[in-house]
């Protein structure tokens, strides 16, 4: 225990009117000491607080490897003013390398600064990064791969800085690793095994959790259509 990951950068964001909706996905690099409550960093806004934000959903942490995919995927060669495929693109607090959906494990507790973070559960993509890369059903590719990132609720605040590293101090007897619960949630979402399984995961968040259980009771998967693609 106690690996230590160090960060590539610290980001928040203001809510504007950008890419045609109110969004606070762009977010800008915090390089001094901020302070981290229970519902995320200090100036840092959200602008749909239904379905961002919240106790459970205080961070979102992006692994700086997935850009170069991204990248590779959809740059057109000539292309001018081509987006720049680099943190944080995806709306992320956190920027690093050497943590990915398939090393982190649900309900991982880790130390940063004075505060303590906690992983709720993978990120939820949605249509609002079409809007912002301008191409079609990326949310849809990212859920598909299970790249999504992760978010965090907060265990104890305090002050956090982009120098301070991620130290991982507890891990779940039997956790999962988030590309698992991905492969699951999204991949095969009406797999009564593997519902089960992730029925038993103590730190996903409510309203995933509420999910796993109304699919268990319906065997019906919820509309996803809105969440990624802004319509019915």
């Amino acid at each position: 225990m106690n690996q230590k990951f160090y960060l590539n950068g610290v980001y928040c964001g203001q809510i504007a009117q950008r890419y045609g909706l109110e969004t606070a996905i762009d977010k800008s690099l915090v390089v001094e000491k901020v302070y981290l409550s229970l519902t995320g960093l200090d100036g840092d806004e959200c602008a749909d607080k239904r379905h961002h934000g919240g106790p459970e959903r205080a961070l979102h942490q992006y692994p700086s490897e997935h850009y170069a995919y991204w990248q590779q995927l959809h740059h057109k060669e000539g292309e001018q003013d081509a987006p720049k495929w680099q943190a944080p693109g995806m709306g992320e607090n956190i920027s690093s390398e050497g943590m990915t959906e398939e090393t982190v494990c649900l309900g991982d507790r880790y130390r940063w600064g004075e505060a303590v973070i906690e992983v709720s559960q993978p990120r939820s993509p949605c249509f609002k990064l079409n809007k912002r890369w301008g191409v079609e059903e990326i949310s849809v590719n990212m859920q598909a791969i299970s790249r999504c990132g992760w978010l965090y609720r907060v265990i104890q605040p305090g002050l956090v800085s982009v120098t301070d590293p991620l130290v991982l101090i507890e891990r779940e007897p039997n956790a999962m690793t988030l590309k698992a619960v991905c492969d699951i949630f999204f991949g095969d979402p009406l797999n009564h095994e593997g519902l089960k399984q992730l029925q038993q995961q103590r730190k996903l968040s409510h309203s995933w959790m509420s999910k796993v259980e109304q699919r268990l009771e319906t065997n019906q998967v919820e509309n996803w259509n809105f969440r990624l693609l802004g319509h019915a």
